[in-house]
């Protein structure tokens, strides 16, 4: 999928690679009605992830609701739990971040964008307080830089965590991006850098969070965000590495649930359909034929909403899917299963 989401994919024409066509595109083309022409990549089609500078701030989401404001079962608590969201500054990370505070986590928000994630940070607590105006606990929230695709930066990164946090419970790895490219036409060093934080970043800080978990004898639970895109193919924009990473996501989220679940971990994948971030709908807006293609295959005939996440992550995370390990939960409005 294109989750367009907390360090996860802009898009942008491409006319500076030098192996992509030197065209820029503002709209997705009509697409002539030719048998079987509907499910098939369009090689018009070309976007690139933005430069950091470019991508739009987040918002936290306003109204989720104060902590216990209405009864629920116990088991679905992250009180007591402390929580890493990985891309955490922006989108989708932001968003399920937020949500595990509301569940009653304390809180580490990784970016490579400190200043960002600071400020998110704040906002989140500001948010919690202003809805919560009685609570008798404020939850600890803080931002933390990592570049996810380096193990050194990852092992100084979840250091930090620790110190300040005293542990680390749950992990949510967020951070990845896309880039839509006909496969002959994507150079290999954009190549390697998308595996590099999709899937190198995800098995770094699960593996660094893993052996703390060990080396407390304590469980723990890990949510993997892959994509729709690790089961299905796209259409029409052509994003053959990103499917390729996000399918390999969801394996490696499966291999370890069995390699850990002798300590207690459980780890899960969570594949989101298309999400409509800010982010999204900045360039959905500008491109409008596209979105449609999207909805149409949608059968809930509508794109999800980053809150949307909010639940199954806080699920997944808490004691009430206690026996739910290795499993892939997708998230996309049934589009996988037409």
């Amino acid at each position: 999928m294109l989750r367009l989401a907390s360090r996860a994919f802009a898009f942008r024409p491409a006319s500076r690679l030098p192996l992509a066509a030197a065209r820029k595109l503002h709209s997705v083309p009509p697409r002539q009605d030719k048998p079987g022409s509907h499910s098939r990549t369009d090689s018009e089609v070309e976007f690139e992830y933005p430069a950091e500078h470019e991508l739009p701030s987040s918002k936290p989401v306003s109204g989720a609701g104060g902590q216990y404001v209405k009864p629920t079962l116990p088991s679905f608590t992250l009180d007591g739990k402390v929580g890493v969201v990985t891309g955490g500054a922006r989108g989708l990370g932001l968003v399920i971040g937020q949500g595990m505070v509301y569940s009653g986590a304390d809180l580490a928000l990784v970016d490579m964008n400190k200043d960002e994630a600071e400020k998110q940070a704040k906002l989140i607590v500001d948010a919690f307080v202003k809805e919560n105006p009685n609570a008798q606990r404020i939850p600890k929230v803080t931002a933390h830089y990592a570049d996810v695709a380096d193990a050194d930066s990852v092992e100084k990164c979840i250091a930090e965590i620790i110190q300040q946090h005293g542990k680390i419970d749950n992990l949510v790895t967020s951070a990845g991006f896309t880039e839509n490219f006909e496969a002959v036409n994507y150079p290999i060093d954009r190549l390697r850098k998308l595996w590099a934080v999709n899937v190198d970043g995800t098995y770094l800080f699960a593996t660094s969070v893993a052996r703390h978990l060990m080396e407390r004898k304590s469980p723990g639970s890990m949510v993997m965000i892959g994509s729709m895109s690790g089961s299905i193919v796209n259409v029409p924009q052509p994003q053959a590495p990103y499917n390729a990473s996000k399918a390999g996501v969801r394996h490696l989220a499966a291999s370890l649930a069995v390699e850990w679940a002798h300590a207690g971990i459980r780890v899960n994948c969570l594949s989101p359909g298309y999400m409509l971030t800010a982010l999204t709908q900045k360039i959905l807006d500008e491109n409008p034929e596209l979105k449609q293609k999207w909805v149409s295959l949608i059968p809930q005939g509508k794109m999800g909403l980053p809150q949307d996440l909010m639940g199954p992550v806080a699920f997944l995370l808490s004691d009430a899917s206690s026996y739910v390990t290795g499993a892939d939960i997708r998230v996309d409005g049934g589009y996988t299963v037409t």
